[in-house]
């Protein structure tokens, strides 16, 4: 088991309980961390990106991205609930993409991320799936439904999208990751890469009524 894994691991399990509680807990304690979330992520994509022609606009989709993330844990009843599925289906995409990654390599998922494969693609989905089951069926006692199985997919697509889009933009810049600011990820960026995409989307979900 490689030092940077060990790193990932312990990272993980000391910043996902310290982010729950803060979801959990809202309020000015979940905004203050929000905006530092943003100000760093902004600085990271400022880094990055240089004086490309893209930078302003992936400016203004930060912007816009987090102001999705403010108002679907504020404006919303009880909403924190589904910001959290949102938050653990993009956790578990991840996790299911490293390790059905690692486990079976296989071809190459695109070349503008040379590290995803198909079968981490699987993965991704199959453990976001799985976590969600457990999850609704602990913490709701009820039946996974085809609507909530929509969800998860449509979720996971769209941050394994956004994953990859990161990826193509670390890839113009020449760099491995956006920053080190969190031991075995990287930056924030990288950590959060596929969230950014995700909320937006889960708000659109929301306002249609679709869960």
């Amino acid at each position: 088991m490689s030092s940077e894994f060990i790193k990932r691991i312990l990272s993980s399990i000391v910043l996902l309980p310290l982010i729950f509680f803060i979801v959990i807990e809202g309020s000015f304690l979940f905004v203050i961390f929000l905006v530092i979330c943003f100000f760093i992520s902004v600085l990271e994509w400022n880094n990055m990106s240089k004086k490309l022609k893209y930078k302003n606009f992936g400016l203004i989709f930060l912007l816009i991205s987090f102001l999705s993330i403010y108002n679907l844990r504020l404006n919303y009843n009880d909403n924190y609930i589904i910001f959290m599925y949102v938050i653990i289906i993009c956790v578990s995409t991840d996790i299911g993409g490293y390790i059905f990654g690692k486990l079976f390599k296989g071809p190459k998922l695109t070349i503008y991320s040379p590290n995803k494969t198909i079968a981490g693609m699987l993965g991704g989905f199959v453990m976001s799936i799985l976590a969600m089951h457990v999850l609704i069926y602990i913490y709701e006692d009820q039946n996974f439904s085809i609507k909530l199985l929509a969800f998860v997919i449509f979720i996971s697509v769209i941050s394994q999208l956004g994953d990859i889009t990161v990826s193509f933009f670390k890839r113009l810049a020449k760099i491995k990751d956006t920053g080190k600011i969190i031991p075995g990820h990287g930056g924030l960026l990288d950590r959060i890469d596929g969230m950014i995409f995700a909320f937006p989307f889960s708000n659109i979900f929301i306002f249609i009524n679709f869960y």
